[in-house]
């Protein structure tokens, strides 16, 4: 697992990048849910964690590009390809991202 920050530093609204290779942003929707995705746009260079968030979706800051946070999915118009999306664990009032394909994301299964 992959610590991000203690969950009170992560407030509802907000993104944090992580500098992966490659970059991972975290997501807590203003409902409280939490997600993790591949943080650049499939469409253009850009960073997702600088975008626009509305309930379980992200606005591409560039040009508008919109990603579903639960599936990765764009919305088809500019973005084609899907972006990974990655486990959250809460522990310990911390946030912690388990990246796809993983030894410890595949033991969890």
């Amino acid at each position: 697992m992959i610590h991000v920050c203690p969950l009170t530093d992560l407030p509802r609204g907000s993104a944090r990048r992580l500098p992966l290779d490659p970059p991972v942003s975290v997501f807590h929707t203003s409902d409280g849910e939490l997600y993790a995705i591949d943080d650049t746009c499939t469409h253009q260079d850009a960073s997702l964690a600088d975008g626009w968030l509305e309930g379980c979706e992200v606005e591409c800051p560039l040009h508008a590009a919109i990603f579903d946070l639960r599936t990765g999915e764009p919305d088809g118009l500019l973005a084609r390809e899907p972006v990974r999306t990655h486990r959250v664990v809460i522990e310990n009032d911390a946030v912690y991202v388990v990246l796809a394909g993983s030894d410890e994301l595949e033991a969890a299964s």
